[in-house]
């Protein structure tokens, strides 16, 4: 209890705080701003109005006691715990009905014999017993590599020598040709899988039979050292189209790799990444596993090293990607992404759909000036309506502001709604009542657009059939992250991913510069279908006036079976600090309190089981994509 009044108080006294700092006049904090320790500091206070009061009602919603509070683990400070073999399980795997034979295939070619025989060794020491390791060597002529392979007496291990060099997809399908298991996994001649790493594929398939199975990863580096863990997302489809983020330990079902032809030549570098693309399309029976079942070894040359030392992997996994394209008729280009390992799908859009763009005000003149000027300004998509939406405004030269931008622009209206400030019910009003167009954008009237195809970046999405809402990437006006999508569960109900993060950070494995699906998106700038609008019902305006209608909307969204969308390529500036509302009064932190009620009760099933498009492995303290300190400190038990 102590604890909970604490965090508490501390909350409150930070609101406390920022409702005086924003007594400050305008032009007095526009230049404070500038320092960057101020900035800091500000910030800091700033927080305090998204995070969550803790009370009992709120911990009943969640259906557990108030939980306690760990920090989070910094990246830099991981490290991998070998799990124990338990009696329990060794019981288990006694006790097999039916067991499943896994084939492990990998090829090899002039492999240093250290790390070859410990890639060898890790199948050896499977706790899961039923596994054959069929190995495919690919002409190689290092000494070391060969005579390695020659020593090797294990029943269980075959080696077929091929007469000449066929790469790294020839010798894979060699490998394939030699597997008679029904399931296959991928593994590189100087990697190394964790004893649990079949038993885990095991349960797996037992429970559900899946076709592609996928882990979380992590490296190992020259001094044995394990480091930089990928804690990946669910399956997400256009995710995988940004970047091969399933890489290992993949696992899939060979009767499918059959089907889909196996390995393709020319993909060298990239053919798992192809593999997997091809599978896919024949498959939605995808599992991951949230926990690390496999070592990367970062040795000079290799892709867990530095990916752009091999130049040829980017080219291979752009064919691979172009060849999906033309397989899956998605219409679209593939470009290079911003780092190496990432790319953009980029569709073509189908006709000249018009899109009604709205945008509540209550007066700020100078705010709704510069939104519409960076509009019509930056934008090369022509086919688009603006309604404006005041809600109570009152100042002249508001109405004088309203007037000239109608009398400028046909594509411009404004309509009154003078309702008690509702934010779901204003953008309900302006959709139902005044927009024609079949794609909406909700936009704040805060907002500052940067990128001129920043309407064609949403829609290209937004008119897919399988998508439903569609977000951007803001910064704040010093260049740093505000948003890149939503993450589940930070902060009690959603926080932003990689808020505050300077705009040009790489990011957790690049994921602020790639398209990606989440769970949600900010409605500061968003778009979406209006028939998806309808089919939902609109944002909730009877629950939720003010805060989360955009995270509830997203998730209604994603109940009808929708996928929504982040883009990186759609951005825009966000003055958040100069238009949103504070919860400073004791009014408008009860209605707060309320609506972070609802939302744990609204969606209680998603926040317990965590975010799909998160990790359970990472915190939801922080926005940075830290590691979970609690679930660390377990690991570190165990």
């Amino acid at each position: 209890m102590m604890r909970r009044l604490a965090h508490n108080i501390g909350i409150s006294l930070r609101r406390l705080v920022l409702g005086l700092v924003l007594r400050i006049p305008p032009e007095v904090r526009a230049s404070l701003s500038r320092s960057r320790f101020l900035t800091r500091i500000y910030l800091f206070f700033d927080r305090a109005k998204y995070e969550v009061t803790l009370d009992a009602d709120t911990h009943r919603a969640l259906g557990s006691e108030p939980r306690r509070v760990l920090k989070s683990v910094p990246l830099g400070d991981y490290d991998y715990c070998e799990p124990e073999l338990t009696d329990d399980v060794r019981l288990e795997l006694a006790e097999l009905p039916a067991p499943t034979l896994i084939s492990v295939i990998m090829p090899v070619y002039n492999t240093e014999a250290e790390w070859l025989l410990k890639a060898i060794e890790s199948v050896r020491k499977q706790w899961y017993p039923y596994w054959e390791l069929c190995i495919v060597d690919d002409h190689s002529d290092r000494a070391e590599t060969l005579a390695a392979l020659e020593a090797l007496d294990d029943a269980r291990i075959r080696v077929h020598r091929l007469r000449a060099n066929k790469n790294i997809a020839g010798a894979s399908n060699e490998a394939l040709a030699m597997a008679r298991g029904e399931y296959i996994a991928l593994l590189d001649h100087d990697d190394e899988l964790t004893p649990d790493a079949l038993y885990e594929v095991w349960k797996v398939v037992e429970k559900t039979g899946p076709d592609f199975i996928y882990s979380d990863e992590d490296k190992l580096d020259e001094a044995g050292r394990y480091c930089d863990p990928h804690f990946k997302p669910d399956f997400a489809p256009d995710m995988i189209l940004s970047q091969n983020y399933m890489s290992h330990l993949g696992v899939i079902r060979k009767s499918l790799i059959d089907l889909v032809g196996g390995f393709m030549s020319g993909t060298d570098g990239a053919q798992d990444y192809d593999l997997y693309l091809k599978v896919l399309e024949r498959t939605d029976a995808v599992v991951h596993i949230p926990k690390v079942l496999y070592h990367w070894r970062k040795v000079p040359g290799s892709t867990a090293a530095f990916f752009s030392e091999m130049s040829y992997a980017q080219d291979a996994g752009k064919l691979a990607l172009e060849c999906a394209a033309r397989r899956r008729g998605l219409g679209a280009e593939v470009l290079e992404g911003k780092f190496p390992g990432t790319y953009r799908v980029q569709y073509r859009i189908q006709g000249e759909p018009l899109v009604s763009i709205i945008i509540p005000f209550k007066d700020k003149p100078e705010l709704l000036r510069m939104c519409l000027g960076s509009i019509l300004e930056k934008s090369t998509w022509r086919s688009f309506e603006i309604i404006g939406v005041s809600n109570n405004s009152s100042e002249p030269q508001t109405f004088a502001e309203m007037a000239a931008w109608s009398a400028r622009d046909a594509r411009i209206r404004f309509v009154e709604h003078n309702v008690p400030f509702n934010f779901s019910e204003i953008n309900n009003f302006a959709v139902c009542e005044h927009a024609k167009g079949d794609h909406v954008l909700l936009l704040n009237n805060d907002i500052e657009i940067i990128t001129p195809g920043w309407i064609e970046s949403l829609l290209e999405f937004s008119q897919r059939p399988e998508v439903g809402v569609v977000g951007a990437r803001l910064y704040y006006p010093d260049g740093r992250l505000q948003h890149a999508g939503a993450i589940l569960g930070i902060g009690g109900v959603a926080g932003h991913s990689h808020k505050y993060f300077p705009g040009d950070h790489h990011g957790y494995f690049s994921r602020p510069h790639i398209v990606q699906n989440l769970s949600a998106v900010t409605a500061a700038c968003c778009m979406f279908k209006r028939s998806v609008f309808d089919e939902v019902g609109g944002l909730d305006d009877e629950h939720l006036n003010v805060a989360f209608n955009d995270i509830d909307f997203c998730l209604r969204v994603r109940e009808a079976s929708y996928l929504n969308v982040y883009t990186p390529y759609c951005e825009a500036w966000h003055h958040e600090s100069v238009s949103r509302g504070h919860e400073t009064t004791p009014e408008k932190q009860a209605r707060f309190s309320r609506e972070v009620e609802y939302m744990l009760e609204r969606h209680a099933e998603v926040l317990r089981y965590g975010d799909p498009y998160y990790n359970p492995n990472l915190t939801l303290e922080h926005e940075n994509f830290s590691l979970s300190g609690e679930v660390m400190a377990k690991r570190a038990r165990h």
